[in-house]
């Protein structure tokens, strides 16, 4: 999407959500949803037009795991990095899942996604899985890449 019609969407949901009551969180996924994620040039707009600091607006963002910053690669793989996925070999598999990340391919860590029992897990796309090994991410992440 170029940075103009970024710029515009964003002015539309801001301006849809500004006299909303507490909107700073709608309108942030509201952005996300429509851009794939939180332009940093968007925040003293967003601190603006909803009478924030831009220290509130930025706080939030970086606050909550979902919102994201940067742009992403088509495939986001989030790789599980707490207690229970890593006692079943998840630094095992973030390692060779940030060797797999590249233009295409987006590597985050996530603390929990609530399959504790069947770990390790990952979520790719937002579809979780689990008992996720090597081997098992390469196919998935192949059929994504396929997909795309």
């Amino acid at each position: 999407m170029a940075t103009e019609t970024i710029h515009h969407t964003v002015e539309v949901l801001v301006a849809a959500k500004k006299e909303m009551q507490g909107g700073l969180l709608p309108l942030l996924h509201d952005i996300q949803d429509a851009v794939g994620y939180i332009p940093y040039g968007s925040v003293g707009l967003i601190a603006q037009e909803l009478n924030l600091s831009r220290a509130e607006v930025h706080g939030v963002i970086t606050f909550y795991h979902h919102f994201r910053s940067e742009p992403v690669a088509r495939t986001v793989v989030q790789v599980c990095r707490a207690e229970a996925c890593q006692s079943m070999g998840s630094e095992h598999l973030w390692a060779h899942a940030c060797s797999a990340a590249d233009s295409h391919l987006t590597v985050e860590p996530v603390y929990c996604l609530g399959l504790c029992s069947s770990s390790p897990a990952m979520a790719l796309n937002d579809k979780v899985h689990a008992r996720v090994d090597r081997k098992k991410f390469d196919r998935l992440v192949a059929i994504a890449r396929s997909a795309a």
